[in-house]
């Protein structure tokens, strides 16, 4: 599976290449919206590789009793920032990317304060457990903001595409690219985060159905959500 991924994910860099040259000589829209589909697949196939931080929102959501909306809410926020920055660091901090193309695709700076953060957040979420005020404490708010800081980790093809298309002078192609990498992304990331939602559901039942009461439920996914965050975030900081 892993290598098919890794051989999809080379395509997607060669044909998106050829789209942008191509648009470059032409500025032809009409063919660049023809494959503006595509774009959505690539996102979505690209969200499937390792990254994007579907690790850390199903760790959020395992541990939080939003249902499915909110849950969707959380992960459309998360893709959203996701390539948000991406663009926004390819167009107004380029000081921030490795100086070649092919590390274009990271801004190590951001990425570790996102993950310092989630971290922050996983041992708040821990101390907040064992405490024993977990109850009704997560808000669609506080879901916000895990996905924009889990976000923060810019998307890595969004940023070679933008990188690639301010270099061959038509960004507007880029952010045309971008927007249907987004939406790729997002419904990968949905697809996560209902699983995450459901699976929850699940083991809250299960739960129940021996006598646990629903304060050490909660408590007890309190405390599983922020030790999963507060794990993936110091892995990820130490790769």
């Amino acid at each position: 599976m892993m290598a098919w991924l890794v051989a999809a994910q080379e395509w997607i860099y060669g044909t998106i290449n050829g789209y942008l040259s191509a648009f470059a000589s032409n500025e032809d829209w009409s063919a660049l919206l023809s494959v503006m589909p595509l774009g959505i697949g690539f996102g979505a196939i690209h969200a499937l590789t390792p990254g994007h931080s579907k690790t850390l929102l199903a760790s959020y959501l395992v541990g939080s009793p939003l249902a499915y909306l909110r849950g969707l809410a959380v992960s459309s926020v998360l893709a959203a920032t996701h390539v948000g920055m991406a663009v926004v660091i390819a167009l107004f901090a380029a000081e921030l990317l490795t100086r070649t193309l092919v590390g274009a695709g990271r801004a190590p700076t951001v990425e570790d304060i996102s993950r310092g953060l989630l971290v922050l957040i996983g041992i708040w979420f821990v101390v907040r457990a064992v405490r024993g005020s977990s109850g009704h404490t997560h808000g669609e708010r506080e879901g916000v903001a895990v996905g924009v800081i889990a976000g923060l980790i810019p998307c890595p093809l969004t940023l070679f595409v933008m990188v690639l298309a301010l270099s061959r002078g038509v960004p507007e192609a880029g952010l045309a690219f971008a927007l249907a990498m987004m939406i790729g992304v997002g419904l990968t990331l949905g697809v996560v985060a209902l699983l995450a939602v459901a699976g929850r559901s699940a083991l809250t039942a299960a739960m129940k159905k021996f006598g646990t009461s629903i304060s050490v439920v909660s408590r007890t996914l309190d405390a599983l959500a922020g030790s999963l965050l507060i794990v993936f975030g110091f892995r990820e900081l130490l790769l």
